[in-house]
């Protein structure tokens, strides 16, 4: 990476800078998601490798600019598991994971006192911006948790739910859009939450349920399509008829 950032390198490489590198960052660690649903080794290996570029990349433009070299994020993750990990390199002990994630965050808000963070700086600070909706709901969410604002059992949160569907269909009845759109908002981030208590990740279900109605309605239009129609011509009720058909395929 240095010699295409350097003399007589790419001209590629050379006009990238870390706000353009954003981008590729981004879909790398989709890309290797990806590889790992499909559980393909090979191309997680190249995956891997791709997000691992992109650290490098921004190493170097960094330590041009005389910040830091590869070397120094190598370090300085290596000192953190082992500060943060004192039931291994310590002499600390642990009752199990549980334990291992509250010294883990202990060890985390000391970290950031040291660094000049006030000592009074919300639990929700440092969640990513740019994460996607869902899992930055459901980290917002697992933070007030671990601070002690959570409901104390299931039925509270599935009487959220209620409270914000019900909420949502008096907005609709109003047919105010902005108040709609507050409330839709709302009951994403009640659901979210539902999904938290009972352990799962929103995000994966969403995905996971997208996935389903992808393959279900390709599924839908081959048949149109072996029948000789085009979807625009097909009803609503023929289409549905189609999508009922493959449904009981799948549940064969």
């Amino acid at each position: 990476m240095r010699r295409l950032r350097g003399p007589g390198g790419c001209p590629w490489d050379h006009e990238q800078t870390l706000q353009t590198l954003k981008p590729f960052m981004i879909e790398e660690c989709y890309e290797v998601v990806d590889a790992i649903d499909d559980d393909d080794t090979q191309q997680h290996c190249d995956e891997l490798g791709d997000l691992l570029l992109q650290i490098v990349f921004q190493s170097q433009i960094r330590s041009e600019d005389g910040a830091f070299a590869f070397d120094d994020v190598a370090t300085a993750i290596n000192e953190k598991l082992v500060r943060r990990h004192p039931h291994v390199f310590g002499d600390r002990n642990v009752s199990g994971s549980d334990e291992v994630v509250r010294n883990w965050e202990a060890i985390k808000a000391e970290e950031k006192i040291g660094a000049g963070a006030a000592p009074d700086a919300s639990v929700l600070d440092g969640v990513p911006r740019h994460l996607p909706a869902l899992r930055r709901a459901r980290k917002i969410q697992s933070r007030a948790s671990r601070a002690g604002f959570d409901w104390p059992d299931e039925p509270g949160v599935v009487a959220k739910l209620d409270e914000e569907m019900q909420e949502l269909k008096q907005a609709m009845h109003g047919d105010q859009e902005q108040e709609i759109g507050e409330e839709l908002g709302d009951l994403l981030f009640s659901v979210v939450n539902l999904c938290r208590f009972r352990g799962f990740e929103a995000e994966e279900l969403l995905e996971q349920s997208t996935r389903k109605f992808s393959t279900r309605f390709r599924e839908v239009e081959r048949r149109v399509h072996d029948s000789g129609h085009a979807l625009k011509d097909c009803s609503l009720e023929d289409l549905d008829n189609h999508w009922e058909a493959v449904k009981a395929q799948n549940a064969s």
